[in-house]
């Protein structure tokens, strides 16, 4: 049923959260002192992508948009970390392209069948045996867990075959595609009697084969949305090669050639590398035909003119389709394989957030100061280069970090915890 084929949705996803770090201290008769023992909390689950073989529709995501990832959980004493947040696994199926909602950028093309994470679960948060030192042996707090990252995506699906079918409504594609192949795709005699693309697989030889699309049918105007022309021009994308039926006959009531050209515009409007894709050119219905015929001579005159091979059949009468199903193979052979649709999503970057929004937090001995600006200002300094470790120290004297520990009654010998850093602080 036409309903049962979706191939474009938006879905919001979010990974889970870490948990968080445990406050916790060996206890055990006749051991005294037995320190902290709080384990890390374990790591958020993750949302994962997978191309699936067995799926040709978006449908499983119509009504299910939404797909949260399991929280990573608390860590507990006897050092014992936290169990990781199960992920979430979407199968998609190959050939899927996800997009991201608010730019419409390109994440990641499904079709090379690599997983692709499209959300991160957060890190665990570190448990207190993490933080003992000589002079700090009970310490009383623990990190929390990182927060796993929430996101909007678009997932389209672009059919991945090697040959598209084009043309106007009612131009023979179903039929051809049915006697090439064994699919078995509606076939009658009125328009848009194909509402969604269907596939099949030809086979030419023992180890050669290709897979057809009929794409439903085109009309001018359908580049800008007219008709069901628009929904499925994606679905030519991924074709190394069209096979652009024309009704030779003019049942219709239109010109071939007319035909033709307004078909071809269409693509051009579309995509300008879909306009220079290979093509063959096929006269259907030839068997309506009586004798010598004027427009199917201008048809092949138009094709050869911009160097396509030009076919006459008659799909319903299985004429001249073998010659046109070796032509097809021998041009597919000639040509490279498709290339994956390019990434040009660009991750934003994190709130920088500003010196004012930096957080201290004070346990005993131990300052623990956090914020974003902070984050971004670890990632740009090498700790191994003096130079570089004096830039940090001026940065956060600027930024008035010392005055505010100062402030707080922070004193010498006191360990300053900045995320996975430890610092002893000196006046």
């Amino acid at each position: 049923m036409a309903s049962a084929f979706v191939d474009k949705v938006t879905i919001k996803v979010t990974s889970g959260d870490g948990g968080n770090g445990a406050v916790s201290f060996h206890r055990e008769k006749y051991i005294a002192a037995g320190g902290p023992d709080g384990g890390d909390g374990g790591r958020g689950g993750d949302i994962i992508a997978v191309a699936d073989d067995h799926m040709s529709t978006l449908m499983d995501f119509r009504y299910h948009r939404k797909y949260v990832a399991e929280r990573g959980m608390d860590g507990q004493g006897k050092r014992c970390s936290g169990k990781d947040g199960a992920s979430v696994t979407l199968r998609l199926p190959r050939g899927t392209v996800i997009r991201d909602s608010a730019t419409g950028k390109v994440m990641h093309d499904m079709s090379d069948g690599q997983p692709y994470v499209i959300a991160k679960g957060g890190r665990g948060g570190w448990g207190n045996k993490h933080f003992a030192t000589p002079t700090r042996q009970t310490p009383r707090f623990a990190k929390p867990g990182l927060p796993g990252e929430t996101r909007e995506v678009i997932l389209e699906l672009k059919l991945l075959a090697d040959v598209g079918l084009v043309g106007f409504p009612n131009v023979g594609k179903s039929t051809l595609l049915s006697v090439v192949s064994k699919a078995h795709p509606k076939i009658a005699n009125y328009h848009f009697t194909t509402l969604f693309p269907n596939l099949g697989v030809v086979y030419v030889d023992e180890g050669v084969s290709f897979v057809m699309a009929d794409i439903p049918g085109l009309i001018e105007g359908a580049s800008s949305g007219a008709g069901l022309g628009h929904d499925f021009l994606r679905h030519v994308d991924r074709c190394r090669l069209l096979v652009h039926l024309v009704d030779c006959s003019g049942s219709e009531g239109r010109d071939p050639a007319e035909d033709f050209n307004a078909i071809n515009r269409e693509l051009a409007e579309y995509s300008a590398a879909l306009a220079e894709r290979p093509q063959i050119v096929v006269a259907n219905k030839s068997d309506l035909l009586s004798g010598e015929s004027e427009s199917l001579d201008k048809l092949r005159t138009l094709a050869e003119e911009r160097g396509y091979q030009f076919f006459v059949i008659s799909a319903a009468a299985h004429q001249g389709v073998d010659a046109l199903v070796k032509a097809i193979a021998a041009e597919l052979a000639a040509l490279p394989p498709a290339e994956p649709i390019a990434v040009d999503y660009v991750p934003p970057l994190p709130d920088l957030g500003s010196p004012e929004d930096i957080t201290i937090e004070q346990h005993g001995d131990y300052w623990s100061v956090e914020g974003y600006w902070l984050e971004r200002l670890i990632m740009s300094i090498n700790f191994s280069d003096y130079e570089s470790r004096m830039y940090f120290d001026r940065c956060l004297r600027n930024a008035g970090v010392f005055e505010r520990l100062e402030a707080l009654g922070v004193k010498d010998g006191d360990t300053i915890g900045i995320y996975d850093l430890e610092f002893e602080y000196e006046s």
